[in-house]
């Protein structure tokens, strides 16, 4: 009780403190970036294209926060597997296989995938076939995260679209599942070029959101895990009453459909889901930073950001590398592919729409 107390104290004192330094829309600032890529990509081509998603996106939100974490999720799971090249949209429906089969992936929400195809098509009416669905993803996710309360900054554009989609093996060695410790964490984005202030920042991802029991339910079952707070673990065995039970329970108790900095909070009063959360308190390399950022919300949303943008430019394809899909679930050399007409009815046409 004493702990708890002190850590409200401590985030009071803070909110209060850092209540006069807004978070400023950052356009760059430090950050570098690849070889054609640029902040002004589309400015001739497709001058009007973040008001056209950003726009769009207002209007699934009030409908349903909760896709917000959908596209954030896909835009995480695209870039960390093969690059930020759209690969993850591909359905992979003509051989049977693809990179939405694997087992990380099948958990993705499948509004998600069609808000994208949904908003491709409104900037392609609005500008032709010059935005690929990479772009269109990676602007998707950082409206996600500025319309559900985080905040606003630029992304630099000019991906293109992948030809084919990862493997399942490349799927699962990029994306650490939520069982993993910390030092997986950070050795696995390391290879990346990630810091453990980058890990840490990367994972408030999951301050909005949900999570099937599954994924956590190695914590409750068959013993439970000492670093979970016993309140918390009893309301999480109510709702996951088996270690296989299909339900869902939302990744932040304090504030699931905000993106603040309320996630780290969680980690510090024990109530992380993942063993990949909580471990980030428990391990003396990452505990400052949780702490750092559960008493500073501006210096989390910061290194969020930064964080971001450089996960962003992963093996990116530019200029004359793959191309810019004209559905994003199927290449361009598909003989077939399905344009969705603005009354939302799905039609065939052939490629190269």
């Amino acid at each position: 009780m004493a702990s708890s107390m002190s850590i409200l104290v401590l985030l009071f004192t803070s909110v209060l403190l850092w209540s006069y330094f807004p978070f400023a829309k950052a356009q760059g600032g430090s950050q570098s970036i690849v070889s054609g890529l640029s902040w002004t990509y589309y400015d001739s081509s497709c001058p009007k294209l973040e008001s056209i998603v950003r726009k769009q996106l207002k209007k699934v939100f009030k409908n349903d926060i909760g896709q917000a974490a959908g596209l954030l999720r896909l835009h995480f799971h695209d870039c960390f597997v093969q690059g930020c090249d759209g690969s993850v949209l591909l359905d992979g429906s003509a051989s049977g296989l693809s990179e939405q089969g694997a087992p990380p992936n099948l958990s993705l929400r499948a509004e998600a995938f069609r808000i994208i195809n949904d908003l491709r098509r409104r900037v392609h009416d609005k500008c032709g076939r010059v935005v690929s669905c990479a772009d269109i993803l990676a602007l998707a996710a950082r409206d996600a995260v500025f319309l559900s309360g985080g905040p606003d900054y630029e992304v630099p554009l000019g991906r293109r679209d992948s030809l084919n989609f990862a493997t399942t093996a490349a799927t699962l060695a990029n994306l650490p599942p939520p069982s993993s410790n910390t030092t997986a964490l950070i050795t696995s984005l390391a290879t990346k070029n990630f810091t453990a202030t980058d890990v840490v920042a990367l994972s408030g991802g999951h301050t909005i959101g949900i999570s099937h029991c599954t994924s956590f339910t190695n914590r409750l079952y068959p013993s439970q895990d000492p670093t979970m707070d016993k309140s918390f673990a009893k309301k999480l065995k109510t709702t996951c009453p088996t270690a296989n039970s299909n339900n869902t329970t939302v990744l932040d108790i304090r504030s699931p459909n905000t993106f603040d900095n309320k996630y780290y909070v969680d980690l510090m009063n024990h109530q992380g889901l993942f063993t990949s959360d909580q471990d980030l308190y428990t391990d003396s390399r990452t505990r400052g930073i949780v702490t750092g950022f559960a008493v500073n919300q501006t210096l989390f949303f910061e290194k969020f950001v930064n964080a971001m943008v450089k996960m962003s430019q992963l093996n990116v394809l530019t200029g004359r590398e793959g191309e810019v899909r004209g559905n994003c679930s199927a290449s361009n050399s598909d003989s077939i592919v399905l344009i969705f007409s603005p009354a939302g009815e799905e039609k065939e046409a052939l490629s190269g729409f």
